[in-house]
């Protein structure tokens, strides 16, 4: 049995039992009121903390990952969008990996074929999943801004008719919800059925993909079987966003227990590997053009240090040399 994602269901259940006590307790001050506001400080905090952590890191030299021709020789064809050199280029390769993934699209895998040959193989499934996963997680973030605005933005009407197109009585089915639940699955079985992803996960890797299921389920939960009172819902929405918040009655725990669900993840996410929706966008492997051929880049935190040439070696070991038969450039 693998321990790491033991641990990390073991801390879901925790946080799920922890927020279904307090909320059958009547703590709804905490849980509808100081715990949204301390996850939302802890996440714009630690969000910006990470963000100028990064900026100030040194990148004196050129370092983009490429794979395509570098611009040379006018007669050489060079790839423009997998080895730029110029802004424009940069600003369309970093375009294309925030919206499509365009590197996990051509990601392979290799493996033995019968203990013998060695063979690369499409990851065209782990792309799939990957942005089955982040295009539904988007969707249903912007779905939710409808409890936080008033009047609701036209974008966000627009994204619930293309997400509940597929009608079936009422409440509308909205598929992102569960093309969210069953792409986490996937990413999850993946990380135990793949002998080197599961090698390589740590209990960080599991805890966010569980937690995730758990914040999709009890939003299913909600919407589908145990309702909820929306209406008393955003109104608690509006006030938190208002800064005069105020308890309706008769909210429900499930509620309260997905309350809780989605602010230990906006809390826990500066701190984890799910920065990548910020650091994507200060990494010098895909943020700088590849201009090394074209200008000469000198790392400005050079500094004089005391050199020994060759010639003064030679001067001062030359006889040494001689005797032990060593070549020297001046035999005086």
């Amino acid at each position: 049995m693998n321990e790491k994602y033991m641990y990390s269901l073991l801390a879901v259940i925790v946080l799920f039992l922890f927020s279904w006590a307090g909320a059958a307790s009547g703590l709804d001050v905490v849980f509808g009121v100081i715990v949204p506001y301390l996850a939302f400080f802890i996440f714009v905090g630690g969000f910006v903390y990470r963000v100028l952590d990064w900026a100030k890191s040194p990148v004196p030299f050129r370092i983009p990952t490429t794979c395509g021709q570098e611009k040379s020789l006018p007669w050489i064809k060079a790839n423009v969008i997998d080895n730029p050199t110029s802004t424009w280029a940069v600003i369309v390769r970093m375009a294309l990996e925030i919206t499509v993934f365009r590197s996990l699209f051509r990601n392979t895998r290799m493996e033995l074929n019968h203990g013998k040959r060695l063979i690369y193989t499409w990851e065209i499934w782990l792309w799939l999943g990957a942005l089955a996963f982040h295009y539904a997680f988007f969707a249903v973030v912007v779905r939710h801004l409808r409890f936080f605005t008033e009047p609701v933005p036209f974008f966000v009407k627009l994204v619930e008719a293309l997400d509940g197109f597929f009608q079936i009585g009422l409440p509308g089915i909205f598929i992102s919800g569960f093309v969210l639940a069953a792409a986490v699955v996937f990413l999850f079985v993946r990380r135990l059925m793949a002998s080197q992803v599961k090698y390589i996960s740590l209990a960080a890797d599991y805890f966010p993909l569980i937690l995730i299921f758990a914040i999709a389920l009890s939003g299913i939960l909600m919407r589908y079987f145990s309702k909820v009172d929306v209406v008393s819902v955003k109104e608690l929405a509006m006030g938190l966003v208002t800064f005069r918040p105020s308890l309706p009655e008769g909210i429900g725990a499930i509620f309260y227990i997905h309350l809780f669900l989605v602010c230990v993840l906006l809390a826990y996410f500066p701190f984890s590997k799910l920065m990548h929706l910020g650091g994507i966008f200060l990494s010098p492997t895909r943020n700088l053009a590849n201009t090394n051929r074209a200008k000469r880049h000198v790392n400005p935190w050079n500094y004089p240090v005391p050199v020994h040439t060759y010639d003064e070696y030679e001067d001062e070991f030359r006889e040494k040399m001689i005797e032990a038969g060593l070549p020297v450039d001046k035999k005086e």
